[in-house]
């Protein structure tokens, strides 16, 4: 098996690939099916699908997988909470030093999960995020207006040097991820709130599917209304962001005298 480049970092695990989905039923053999043979023998890897409380079957889908495929991990929402928190769920479970992301639906293609996370592996530690550029969108010429709209705003204001912030393929170290703040709309603004904690960003091109079945999720009012809140939220965060220092001890032997009074009775100090 040939491993990512991955230095200074012990970990049985290297990539977490996590897929929120939600009522994506018809999608999933096929997507399993193409993360499995874009990754098998190549590095190891697992498979967090994160099923945000779906109400067409597909738990028993993704129980029938996990008959087929041992890389298979599904976890489940008990109530509908939409994309980003189901994103942070997925993390939070995964293993893998790396996480990659990537949409339900069919149209991030899995073969470019490898890309993804070699490019960040290959610039760790100061790589904190490799996003997606959707080349050769699949969508209708509203839903690319919508897109553009939104894209737009959000890189006027918070210019995080990102004009694809919908693409779902993106890869970053799960301790970078867990270090960012938890709100909706949280995947929207991953390259702004990665660059806050002092990371680079880099962008991998990638080409764009069709979906394959079912409908979107999403609409203009997600895309731009309803993230106008979190985007003002978001360059607040920016804007008060300070620099932590950093810290050095000036006692040589701190920390010693706790270490050796463990025994003592609780209550009691050493005089």
């Amino acid at each position: 098996m040939t491993r990512l480049r991955l230095a200074n970092i012990e970990n049985d695990l290297d990539i977490s690939v996590v897929v929120p989905v939600h009522n994506e039923v018809d999608n999933l053999a096929e997507l399993t099916a193409e993360i499995v043979s874009a990754l098998r023998g190549k590095t190891a890897f697992e498979i967090v699908y994160v099923d945000d409380a779906s109400t067409d079957t597909t738990q028993a889908e993704l129980d029938r997988l996990c008959n087929m495929y041992p890389e298979l991990r599904p976890i489940a929402h008990d109530v509908k909470s939409g994309q980003s928190i189901a994103v942070v769920s997925g993390v939070r479970a995964a293993q893998g030093t790396i996480i990659v992301t990537l949409d339900g639906d069919g149209q991030n293609d899995p073969r470019f999960i490898l890309d993804l996370a070699q490019t960040l592996a290959d610039g760790m530690p100061r790589l904190g995020l490799v996003a997606g550029r959707r080349l050769g969108r699949k969508a209708t010429l509203f839903k690319k207006m919508q897109s553009r709209i939104a894209n737009n705003v959000r890189a006027a204001i918070l210019r995080d040097g990102t004009m694809d912030a919908g693409c779902g393929l993106k890869a970053f170290p799960r301790d970078v991820f867990l270090k960012l703040p938890v709100f909706d709309s949280l995947h929207r603004f991953l390259p702004a709130l990665v660059r806050r904690e002092g990371y680079d960003v880099a962008h991998v091109d990638v080409i764009d599917r069709d979906r394959r079945h079912g409908v979107s999720k999403y609409g203009l009012w997600n895309r731009l209304w309803v993230g106008l809140l979190d985007l003002g939220g978001v360059w607040w965060l920016i804007r008060r962001r300070k620099a932590i220092p950093a810290i050095r001890e000036l006692k040589n032997d701190a920390g010693r005298s706790v270490a050796h009074d463990r025994d003592l009775p609780a209550g009691r100090i050493r005089q």
